[in-house]
């Protein structure tokens, strides 16, 4: 029981400093990089958009090197579940979501192609090394595209935003490289609270590492996105709540789950070719047909919204009753 509350404890004051932790990153990034003179829409688009996967990323690191493949996976895939229903669906519920930008409307069929084809890797339930680096190769090749659509379309709306987002929290350039490696450090050592603890209450509570990895954990780590989601539609900065969203998406299909399986092969267990994956491409493909109406004046409608936020709790609670309650 000691260790159990313990353990519970880890869990809550990981996820606590791991928020914290991850907005303080991504801040002084982006604070870094805009003296450095990186265009506005590169920074919304590769460092906070895939800045803000950082705790997905240091927790599936951690856990692969750890030996809880399960929890590496499941937090990827559970992550991008919620990312879609839980945040869209809450943040469009809040207030519709418009989206103007160019770079967005192109990012959203990339990701759902990328959705679809990386069942193909799967399939043999493992992913080794030469998976990793097929999955890593293909978010650099993205890099690589958001790279020159960031020094192409200077003006796009997107563009805009982080513009503006960025004169508002300007910092000075040594108070944004401390909080740039400060972040990074905490971000670390809360992921290891995190893991430690989620490990420990699986283990207690007889469930497995994967569906923990898929509920508790992606929910943690989500955190950040809908943090971030909330107050960019608050502020009418839309297109940098989707790009939140579409980044980190992204970053977590390929970047998340390539450097996992390139630390420790992962193991993939049946229930997320028959179960797990199906919900992510079904979240992303229901994205992208309410994001085919996107024009200048398109957007996600309340309506919508609950539509995705619903598709995420019965999700949740499918997993609750033939899990945990079994």
């Amino acid at each position: 029981m000691p260790q159990i509350l313990t353990a519970l404890f880890a869990l809550l004051a990981g996820f606590v400093l791991l928020i914290w932790s991850a907005d303080r990153f991504v801040e002084g990034a982006a604070a870094t990089a805009d003296p450095a003179g990186m265009p506005p829409l590169l920074i919304g688009r590769v460092v906070v958009g895939f800045g803000t996967s950082a705790p997905e990323l240091a927790v599936s690191a951690l856990a692969a090197l750890g030996g809880t493949p399960g929890l590496a996976l499941g937090n990827a895939y559970g992550s991008n579940i919620a990312n879609i229903g839980l945040i869209l669906g809450l943040t469009a519920l809040f207030r519709p979501i418009a989206v103007h930008s160019q770079v967005l409307h192109k990012e959203l069929p990339m990701l759902t192609i990328i959705t679809f084809l990386v069942v193909g890797i799967l399939w043999n339930r493992e992913l080794d090394r030469l998976d990793a680096l097929i999955l890593l190769a293909v978010f650099l090749g993205i890099m690589g595209w958001a790279i020159v659509q960031g020094l192409r379309h200077r003006v796009d709306a997107l563009a805009r935003e982080t513009d503006a987002q960025l004169a508002h929290n300007r910092m000075p350039l040594r108070h944004a490289v401390f909080w740039l490696l400060a972040g990074l450090v905490l971000l670390v050592l809360s992921s290891r609270m995190l893991v430690w603890g989620a490990v420990i209450l699986a283990k207690a509570m007889g469930i497995s590492e994967l569906v923990i990895g898929l509920t508790v954990v992606a929910l943690g780590t989500s955190l950040p996105e809908l943090a971030s989601s909330m107050v960019a539609v608050h502020k009418g900065k839309d297109d940098i709540a989707l790009g939140n969203v579409l980044g980190s998406n992204l970053f977590n299909t390929l970047a998340v789950v390539g450097v996992a399986a390139g630390i420790h092969p992962l193991r993939v267990d049946p229930e997320v070719l028959y179960r797990d994956w199906p919900v992510m491409t079904g979240m992303t493909l229901l994205l992208y047909l309410m994001a085919y109406r996107f024009r200048d004046h398109g957007r996600i409608d309340r309506l919508e919204g609950a539509v995705l936020l619903a598709g995420y709790i019965g999700y949740n609670a499918y997993l609750v009753l033939t899990t945990v309650l079994k």
